[in-house]
């Protein structure tokens, strides 16, 4: 999988909105909504605050997990995170608004995980279309892509 080259963490931390998604058996369909929030630690780890929203503009949200990560190596484009301290995942970032951070998409090296990440609830369709095109190229399937509400 081609990782993107470099990714400035302190750029990439912040809240990050689902815009799409491979189905997964821990994100079930009744999360529609979903939010990724990155920070660092004290120590420099990352933190990161995923929430399953039932209204984000309402602040009701039915399940949220707290994780850490470690980035691989000194580019940046993997982390790993570990949930509940015991359970680890690789998240690599593959697709990447390297200017403006603005848009991301992540997966797991076997690719049966995939997230389309963007700073608003959702992107231009031309922009998503883009992003979909470039993943294609790499192999995803975009027919399982689930896009969230807010980007139909």
């Amino acid at each position: 999988m081609k990782l993107v080259s470099k990714v400035d963490l302190q750029k990439y931390t912040g809240l990050w909105y689902q815009v799409g998604r491979y189905p997964h058996f821990f994100q079930s369909d009744d999360c529609s909504e979903s939010t990724a929030e990155y920070s660092f630690t004290e120590d420099g780890k990352i933190e990161v605050l995923n929430r399953c929203w039932k209204d984000f503009y309402s602040g009701e949200y039915t399940s949220e997990v707290r994780a850490l990560g470690t980035p691989v190596d000194e580019n940046g484009n993997w982390l790993r995170v570990l949930f509940y301290g015991i359970f680890p995942a690789d998240y690599l970032i593959i697709e990447l608004d390297s200017e403006n951070y603005q848009w991301a998409a992540v997966t797991s090296p076997n690719e049966n995980t995939l997230w389309i990440l963007s700073r608003e609830a959702s992107l231009p369709e031309e922009v998503y279309s883009s992003i979909i095109s470039s993943l294609e190229k790499k192999g995803f399937d975009s027919t399982k892509i689930i896009k969230t509400s807010r980007q139909r």
